[in-house]
Parts: C-alpha cells; sequence; structure tokens
C-alpha cells in the first residue's frame, strides 16, 4: 500500500475528503518522527510499538571489493507488533 492508497482508505473510514485524510497523516507521521528523535517510544494499543534504536559505531564489509570501513553511530526505529494486529494477521 502507498502513502497515497493509504490516504485514500483513511478518507473512506473516517468520512474525510481527502485533503483532510492527508493531514491527518503528515501530522502522524510528524507526531511519532518527533518522539522517536527524541527517544521516545510511541506505543499505539493493540496495533504495536515503534521504538527508537541506538546503534554504536562498527565496522562493515563492502560487498563488492571486501574492503573494510568504519560505519558511523546512528539511530533507526524498530517496530513491534501488538497482540490484536498479530491475531488479526493469523486469524
Amino acid at each position: 500500500m502507498t502513502k497515497a492508497e493509504l490516504v485514500a482508505a483513511m478518507a473512506d473510514k473516517a468520512g474525510l475528503n481527502r485533503a483532510q485524510a492527508k493531514v491527518a497523516l503528515d501530522a502522524f507521521i510528524a507526531s511519532v518522527s518527533t518522539s522517536l528523535k527524541a527517544g521516545d517510544e510511541v506505543r499505539l494499543v493493540g496495533f504495536g510499538s515503534f521504538v527508537p534504536v541506538k546503534r554504536a559505531a562498527g565496522t562493515a564489509r563492502n560487498p563488492r571489493t571486501g574492503e573494510t570501513v568504519k560505519r558511523a553511530a546512528s539511530q533507526t526505529c524498530r517496530f513491534r507488533v501488538g497482540d490484536a494486529l498479530k491475531n488479526t494477521l493469523n486469524a
């Protein structure tokens, strides 16, 4: 599902027009991004949790040349699926 398809589905289910649904989705994405950047977990009960994860600096290997390169420390995000979503997917 693309972002445009998600906006259309949200608009249909919530009784909004597409412009309102797009604003709502953009606000959701911005809010989650801001919280994760601050180091806070975003928990949606029944759906899942977005968890910020810090990756330490280390070494990596270029698969094409086999050369070892240094990898800078970075932050990423992991998603932990909630029980209700897991049950929906496995029903």
